[in-house]
C-alpha cells in the first residue's frame, strides 16, 4: 500500500495503517487470512461523485497521523477483545489521506472471524466507531467550490 504509516501489529493478529497512496483491498485481505477461520468480511468506502445534489469532483482527508493509528489500533483491539463476539480472529483498518478520487477507496476493512454475523458486526462497529473517534478530516470538492465535512458520528467529547 505504498507510503504509508502503521501501527505494529499484536502477534499478527490486528493491522491498521494510514496511507498517502490508493488502498488495497486485496492486501487487506492476506493480513487477515487465517485457516481456522469460514469467513472474511469486508468493507470499502468509496468516493461518490454527489451529495446533497452537488457534484462532488474528489474528496482531501487530513489528519493527525500518530493519535489517528492509535485510536484505530484500540478499535480493533475492542474487536479482538470480543466487542462483537468471541470468533473474531483477525482485523484489519486502512484509511487513505491526501485526494482521493472518485470510485477509489478512502477506508477499507477486513475481519477473519469463525462465522459470518460476528463478521458483519465488526465491520460495522469499525466504521461507525472510527467515524466517532479517530481524528480524520474530509474535505469534499465539488465542480463549484467545497466544504469541510463533519463525521454526523464525530464525538468530540470522546478521549
Amino acid at each position: 500500500m505504498g507510503n504509508q504509516s502503521s501501527v505494529p501489529d499484536d502477534g499478527e493478529k490486528k493491522h491498521c495503517f494510514i496511507s498517502h497512496e490508493p488502498l488495497s483491498l486485496d492486501e487487506l485481505v492476506k493480513q487477515v487470512s487465517d485457516p481456522s477461520c469460514g469467513a472474511i468480511t469486508t468493507f470499502s468506502g468509496t468516493t461518490r461523485d454527489n451529495f446533497e445534489g452537488k457534484k462532488v469532483v474528489h474528496l482531501e482527508y487530513e489528519a493527525y497521523e500518530p493519535m489517528a493509528l492509535k485510536e484505530m489500533d484500540r478499535i480493533l483491539q475492542d474487536v479482538l477483545d470480543g466487542k462483537c463476539g468471541a470468533g473474531i480472529r483477525r482485523v484489519a483498518c486502512a484509511h487513505r489521506l491526501g485526494v482521493v478520487p472518485l470510485a477509489e477507496a478512502s477506508v477499507l476493512i477486513a475481519v477473519a472471524s469463525e462465522h459470518r454475523p460476528e463478521g458483519f458486526d465488526a465491520c460495522r462497529y469499525i466504521i461507525d466507531t472510527l467515524k466517532a473517534r479517530v481524528p480524520i478530516w474530509k474535505k469534499e470538492i465539488y465542480a463549484d467550490g467545497e466544504t469541510w465535512k463533519a463525521n454526523k458520528e464525530w464525538d468530540p467529547t470522546h478521549t
